[in-house]
């Protein structure tokens, strides 16, 4: 990921489960429609994903009482099964996930080009909360 001169937000977390339950938890659109929200009062009603090099994905996002929804949706320019995905959102900026399994646990670190509307630390924090959901539904999965 290209980020010389480009302010980037970075949100991390260990999950408690071995990389291969994290990377089929990721990048299986089952499950990311069960954790792809910042809050509970949000859902993902929609998501696909065509994870290699020039595949797209696409997950709607919507609030519960339909008041307003949106597709995150994203081109892959980087996959290395159970290691990297690196991503373009529909929008230009650039998105980098890394996964770093160590027995029965598996860091994921994220690191993403921040849009110009919300505040940094709006930004940091919604994305974090989204990766808390993935892991509490990952570590929640048979």
């Amino acid at each position: 990921m290209e980020t010389a001169g480009k302010t980037t937000i970075t949100v991390k977390t260990i999950v408690n489960a071995p990389i291969e339950k994290v990377w089929e938890c990721w990048t299986n659109p089952e499950h990311s429609k069960q954790w792809s929200h910042a809050s509970d009062d949000w859902h993902a009603p929609y998501a696909d994903n065509d994870l290699r090099v020039g595949g797209k994905f696409k997950t709607t996002m919507a609030a519960k009482d339909g008041s307003v929804s949106f597709d995150f949706e994203g081109i892959y320019t980087n996959v290395k099964d159970k290691s990297l995905i690196e991503y373009t959102i529909g929008d230009g900026r650039k998105v980098k996930v890394s996964f770093t399994g160590r027995g029965n646990t598996t860091e994921v670190v994220e690191t993403f080009e921040p849009e110009n509307t919300h505040s940094l630390e709006m930004q940091q924090g919604g994305w974090q909360a989204i990766l808390d959901n993935f892991k509490k539904h990952t570590e929640g999965t048979k």
